[in-house]
């Protein structure tokens, strides 16, 4: 490619006032606005009115928040993107970045707590609009796991050291997927950097099932989780709210005889379709063997809190001698060893490749990192823990938007879909008191952004 044009013909100036950067953005708020975000931000975020106005009108802030962040913002300062050309036409209340960081900044614990309701509330509307979660009646997965959001300086509340060395912010995400369709983030938490990863973890356990039961997970759920989540309380909340769980346990004493106690002839070799990166060994795998056997977990506390389930072990030859750790018995020696702790119902072999999938978690993770949740942009706590709940709501319309465009951007990451489908630039005309969008021509994804476009402007069905 090259230009067509001497470079002394050609010149530029930002003059238009009916361009829009964004044009399926209208598309999305408007999917937002048929799922009553608006309402439920009036109605559930209750900040104190003061003299600025900070408290007034917070479902117009909500929506300009969320909807920069669906535009691909990651900084209070990028909000300003939503003021240009002819956008103030095609959305009304759009507010300055000013007033969106003075609005964020007034958050409390107790009205972070309100947000995370109109998070919970929206996502069963979503459901209900989309068919963002397909399937979720017949098997579902909720799968947990925290992260930390990496911050320089001194000036950021709640930094610390956690698990990574890494200075930040710890955030712990709860999400609710089906083997038909992508995830959708179901609960948030933001912590301080050094929080240990299960503190709490019970609680959000049970909010992030009640989630995915709203939403129609009315089937089998399993709940997945790395060893960090391995405790009683977790188990205890999973088996209280009728969802299994499968979660990866530690090498102590106890597993480690569990695991020499199976029987050699029981062991089943398998293939992974696609080589596996082994952390431990660094090498890649592609072949294993699985085993299973009954074993009794949390045998030091009391009675009624002990759980017997199945113990699926994997098993992977050392092709490194170097990883063997120090002080390893001949057990190990040849083998090394990966177990979880499940009461699925599934074969063996569905089983262990199902518990394998929590790995999904790590994709939404570095979907919203590498989108909203790119930065933490206050130096306010409870302003961060407002906005990375928000981008999850952000996360969530964009993937339910995808869904309504073909199933290619169903299972799409946001950052394709934004590029396809969001990030179009049109021309606002008006005509007989109509707005038209005129979008460029031959766009690659016009039929999945027409698809889109014309669904989210039907009339609603019938009650």
């Amino acid at each position: 490619m090259q230009s067509s044009h001497a470079a002394a013909a050609v010149s530029s100036a930002f003059d238009d006032p009916n361009l829009i950067a964004y044009g399926g953005l209208e598309p999305v708020m408007r999917l937002a606005e048929r799922c009553g975000l608006p309402a439920l931000a009036d109605e559930l975020i209750g900040l104190p009115r003061s003299k600025d106005g900070t408290g007034a009108f917070p479902a117009a802030k909500l929506m300009s928040l969320v909807g920069g962040m669906v535009a691909g913002a990651d900084s209070i300062d990028d909000m300003d993107r939503l003021r240009h050309g002819a956008t103030g036409r095609l959305f009304a209340g759009v507010r300055a970045p000013s007033t969106l960081g003075s609005f964020l900044r007034s958050f409390t614990h107790g009205h972070v707590k309100q947000l995370h309701a109109v998070a919970r509330r929206l996502i069963p509307r979503l459901t209900a609009h989309t068919p963002l979660l397909p399937g979720a009646d017949q098997v579902a997965y909720v799968d947990i796991d925290d992260t930390i959001r990496r911050t320089y300086g001194y000036a950021k509340q709640g930094t610390g050291y956690g698990y990574s060395k890494v200075k930040g912010l710890n955030a712990l995400l709860g999400i609710v997927s089906t083997p038909l369709a992508a995830p959708v983030i179901a609960a948030t938490r933001l912590r301080k950097g050094p929080t240990n990863s299960a503190r709490g973890a019970a609680a959000f356990v049970a909010e992030t099932i009640r989630t995915a039961h709203a939403c129609g997970a009315s089937g089998l759920l399993v709940v997945r989780a790395d060893s960090a989540f391995y405790g009683a309380d977790v188990v205890s909340t999973c088996r209280s709210l009728d969802a299994r769980f499968s979660i990866t346990v530690r090498m102590n004493a106890s597993v480690k005889k569990a695991i020499a106690g199976i029987d050699e002839g029981t062991w089943t070799a398998i293939k992974y379709p696609k080589a596996v990166w082994d952390e431990e060994g660094q090498c890649w795998i592609s072949d294993a063997e699985i085993a299973e056997t009954t074993y009794t977990a949390f045998t030091s506390k009391p009675k009624k809190q002990q759980v017997t389930a199945r113990l699926i072990v994997r098993r992977v030859k050392r092709l490194n001698p170097d990883s063997l750790p120090a002080g390893q018995g001949t057990l190990f020696d040849t083998w090394r060893y990966h177990a979880a702790f499940t009461d699925s119902p599934l074969s063996l072999k569905d089983a262990e490749r199902d518990h394998r999938r929590h790995a999904v978690v790590e994709q939404v993770i570095a979907d919203v990192k590498n989108s909203a949740f790119a930065h933490a942009p206050s130096g306010n706590f409870q302003a961060n823990a407002a906005w990375l709940t928000l981008a999850a709501l952000a996360h969530n319309l964009t993937r339910a938007a995808g869904t309504l465009a073909g199933a290619f951007h169903a299972r799409a990451a946001t950052a394709t879909i934004r590029d396809h489908l969001i990030n179009v630039p049109a021309r606002l005309a008006r005509s007989a008191r109509r707005l038209t969008l005129h979008l460029p021509e031959r766009w690659p994804w016009e039929g999945d952004f027409t698809q889109l476009f014309t669904a989210v402007h039907a009339p609603p069905p019938s009650a």
